[in-house]
């Protein structure tokens, strides 16, 4: 008999988040909403949400054995069958709370993962999902586990994890090495690629996913890079070669956006990819001033910039989707080069080419006098 792992059902999700405090729970409840949009990305219908205010997690459960009682009625009240947790759970609190909600329970991480498996289109970006997955998958590695794949496909089961769970811990290893071996020839010639264009001016657009980052980017390269509504609509990192308009040959790169909670084991895997951001020589941060959070999804930004050593990058921030918050002023102790624009509607744009122009016309003056 064969086990269907990708069932057609719909998975209806309640949403669980944990507050050290009563202070914490505002940011938290922002958490929830954006693991909401995750989950809507994943096809997952939202029946619910719960926060437990608790010093610390339960080393068990995570939360409390009351509020898992609370979950499981509102699963019942509303037919529910998932529940996705906003923070990272270890492998044993993960199948204590299967076995005590009786449906599948995932957290932030293997979402997160999920979703980059169906976004990824080039060789490169599904070999770095797949070594992703497969460290995620490797401690959780178990007979619950295993039950646990079989029994709920859906969400957290994409890729390679549909397959690999089945075999054991040495084979998940070997494949580990392998993929870290293909990969590793992949960066060869991504460092040749660099090699060719290291006197060049390099500019890289960075920032919260869906802030418009390929839009801008289509916008400065007369470009058509694919660009949606949506969360992780770019995985790999697209360049361009812009010979006119500029004083020096400059190259725009378009990257992976980025996300509060980012699992380590994405930031690890893409890191070839990401070090377009850290050999850079300017970054173009956006931000989505539409959001009501946008302070701090520059912060989270700028955490991971200083994990993969970009942070003493010369950066300029953009706030795009001035459009949609006409009334929107920034912050100016954030940064002193701020430019407020729409990349849909080319607002504010040629002020942003002219800081460009600049930044590039001083790299090249200082290039030919170290010649």
């Amino acid at each position: 008999m064969v086990l269907d792992l990708q069932k057609k059902e719909i998975e209806k999700a309640v949403l669980v988040g944990l507050a050290r405090s009563s202070k914490e729970r505002l940011e938290v409840e922002e958490s929830l909403n954006e693991l909401a949009e995750l989950a809507f990305s994943a096809k997952a219908e939202i029946i619910g949400k719960k926060i437990q205010v608790k010093q610390k997690p339960n080393p068990a459960l995570y939360v409390g054995t009351g509020f898992v009682e609370q979950i499981k009625e509102m699963l019942e009240e509303f037919d529910g069958n998932t529940v996705i947790f906003d923070d990272t759970l270890s492998p044993a609190q993960q199948r204590n709370l299967e076995k005590a909600l009786e449906c599948k329970v995932i957290d932030r991480p293997i979402l997160i993962l999920d979703i980059f498996a169906t976004r990824a289109r080039t060789a490169g970006s599904r070999l770095q999902v797949e070594l992703a997955q497969l460290e995620y998958t490797l401690p959780r590695l178990t007979g619950a586990w295993l039950h646990f794949s079989r029994q709920y496909g859906g969400i957290g089961a994409k890729g390679p994890g549909e397959t690999q769970l089945e075999i054991d811990r040495r084979q998940v290893r070997t494949k580990i090495s392998q993929l870290k071996n293909r990969l590793k020839k992949l960066d060869v010639q991504r460092a040749t690629q660099r090699k060719r264009r290291q006197n060049l001016y390099k500019v890289a657009l960075v920032g919260y996913t869906n802030a418009g980052k390929s839009t801008l980017f289509n916008v400065l390269t007369k470009s058509e890079v694919r660009t949606k509504n949506m969360l992780f609509t770019t995985l790999d990192s697209t360049t361009r070669v812009m010979s006119t308009g500029y004083p020096s040959v400059t190259v725009f790169s378009d990257t992976v956006g980025f996300i509060k909670k980012l699992p380590h084991q994405l930031v690890e895997s893409f890191k070839s990819t990401l070090e377009e951001v850290a050999l850079a020589n300017l970054l173009i941060h956006v931000v989505d001033c539409s959001e009501e959070n946008y302070s701090e999804r520059i912060r989270h930004t700028r955490e991971i910039l200083k994990e993969i050593g970009a942070e003493k990058v010369p950066y300029l921030l953009v706030f795009n989707k001035i459009d949609k918050t006409p009334e929107f002023l920034a912050d100016t102790e954030l940064s002193e080069k701020l430019f407020n624009i729409s990349a849909s509607k080319k607002i504010g744009i040629k002020q942003l080419q002219a800081e460009i122009i600049l930044q590039s016309d001083n790299f090249s003056k200082k290039n030919s006098s170290n010649c």
